[in-house]
């Protein structure tokens, strides 16, 4: 697929060229990032070791390949979403633009992973607004689809007040209300308005890949845990990343997915393994994001060769 399919740049003409200053500011991002990704690494390393010490490599190993597909169904979800909106990215740049913007999660604040993903999308032709909507559209996704996956897992006995949050999210996920918000917020900000709106066909191909997320975030669990068993497993990840993405002010919700992983999984183990489980999940997870950015950036570099 060539750049002329991507969508209506911001500029006529080719892609604009890199200027210095951009390049530095996108060197200084990606460094603070992997600097406060390796702090989250070495900040909890000894309850890390321990909880690793309990752990096969095998099992760790199925569970950071699990993590890597949880990860590429989060990024075709923000992918379709784009692709809807007008700016279809071929694989390899779009998994760039998402993986390496994603590690802006881990830097206080909110709005790093948006920003960097506008300024990397904006090479690419894809304007500003798009990439920023696409971003903000992945929230209720992910959080539509992980509450259904936690009432259907977990059983509805338990976490049936579930319930009261789905008709607020189904509102806000039908693409009519969704256009009409985006609209309204683009006018708020005298920006231009979107020159295609979402669809619901790419709405549901959006939530099938977040589904397709769910699971193999579940099967990383699993192999960490798999005393509940499977369906558990992916309920109990749902659940727990569900508490964690609400928590705005925490890079990557760091602290409160883990407390509720260890509440969530205190009827299967012991409090100290199950601390241990959550730890061993951060870990993973955080290694992963590494190696997606890490693998998306090389792929993307070949191609530009």
């Amino acid at each position: 697929m060539s750049h002329d399919t991507m969508g209506q740049p911001e500029t006529a003409g080719a892609v604009p060229r890199r200027s210095l200053p951009r390049r530095l500011i996108r060197i200084g991002f990606l460094l603070v990032a992997l600097g406060f990704g390796t702090w989250a690494v070495m900040s909890q390393w000894d309850a890390v070791a321990a909880g690793f010490a309990r752990l096969s490599w095998p099992a760790v190993a199925g569970s950071l390949g699990a993590v890597v597909a949880a990860l590429l169904g989060a990024m075709l979800t923000w992918r379709t979403l784009l692709a809807d909106l007008g700016s279809p990215l071929p694989l390899r740049p779009a998994a760039k633009v998402f993986f390496v913007g994603q590690l802006g999660k881990y830097i206080p604040g909110a709005v790093w992973p948006v920003l960097a993903q506008m300024e990397m999308g904006r090479d690419l032709g894809v304007p500003r607004s798009r990439s920023a909507a696409a971003f903000f559209l992945m929230m209720p996704i992910q959080l539509a689809t992980g509450l259904l996956v936690t009432l259907v897992t977990l059983g509805w006995d338990k976490f049936g007040w579930l319930l009261l949050l789905i008709p607020v999210l189904l509102v806000l996920l039908e693409p009519r209300v969704i256009n009409a918000l985006i609209g309204y917020t683009l006018r708020r900000l005298k920006r231009e308005p979107l020159e295609r709106p979402l669809t619901r066909r790419g709405m549901l191909a959006a939530l099938g890949w977040a589904l397709a997320g769910w699971t193999a975030y579940g099967v990383h669990l699993y192999f960490l845990a798999p005393q509940g068993g499977l369906l558990f497993a992916v309920g109990a990840f749902a659940l727990t990343w569900c508490l964690g993405i609400m928590t705005f002010v925490v890079p990557a919700g760091a602290g409160v997915r883990e407390l509720a992983m260890v509440a969530v999984l205190a009827p299967q183990l012991d409090r100290g393994s199950a601390i241990a489980v959550a730890l061993s999940s951060r870990i993973v997870i955080i290694v992963g994001d590494l190696i997606c950015a890490g693998l998306a950036g090389i792929a993307a570099r070949r191609d530009s060769v």
